[in-house]
């Protein structure tokens, strides 16, 4: 089973990321702070890797700040929206997950993958925690794609800010 799930979640993360990139690569730096709901484009995009990054630690003792995270923000602190990172720190934001999942998802198993998932507020198995991860990156990528489609003139075309079916784009 794990042969044929292991594929399927890194397809499936690597196009969520490729997404969430495309965002934050066509965002146009007069709109990169612009407001979406209660926070910022770049609170919102760094928000969503800091997530993606927790969840895809083995448990949430493992998970480990990184030094961007001393400038972006600790999400796990506060009740407060962290500050983010700059446009180009942010989408490094995104290789350094892209890398995370891939490294992620070729060393679970079969007993890991339906295992706990090591985070006490999600009492699910560990498979479903990276189905649970991968709406959270859709969510917030959905909201930072509308919010461009609004804008920015220039996304308005459907051509833009592509769906991506499978794979790293």
């Amino acid at each position: 089973m794990i042969d044929f799930l292991t594929p399927m979640l890194t397809g499936q993360f690597e196009a969520s990321l490729a997404m969430l990139g495309r965002c934050i690569r066509a965002c146009p730096p007069e709109h990169y702070e612009g407001k979406i709901a209660n926070d910022s484009f770049r609170t919102i995009a760094y928000h969503t890797l800091f997530f993606v990054d927790y969840y895809l630690s083995a448990h949430e003792g493992a998970f480990t700040l990184r030094e961007l995270h001393h400038r972006g923000g600790n999400e796990l602190a506060s009740l407060d929206p962290s500050p983010g990172l700059s446009q180009e720190e942010t989408l490094a934001y995104v290789e350094v997950c892209h890398d995370k999942a891939l490294q992620t998802l070729a060393g679970e198993t079969s007993d890991s993958i339906e295992g706990p998932s090591g985070f006490a507020r999600l009492p699910f198995s560990r498979g479903e925690l990276h189905l649970y991860n991968l709406r959270h990156i859709q969510h917030h990528t959905g909201a930072l794609s509308a919010y461009l489609r609004r804008v920015e003139p220039a996304l308005k075309d459907s051509r833009d800010l592509r769906w991506v079916r499978t794979g790293w784009r």
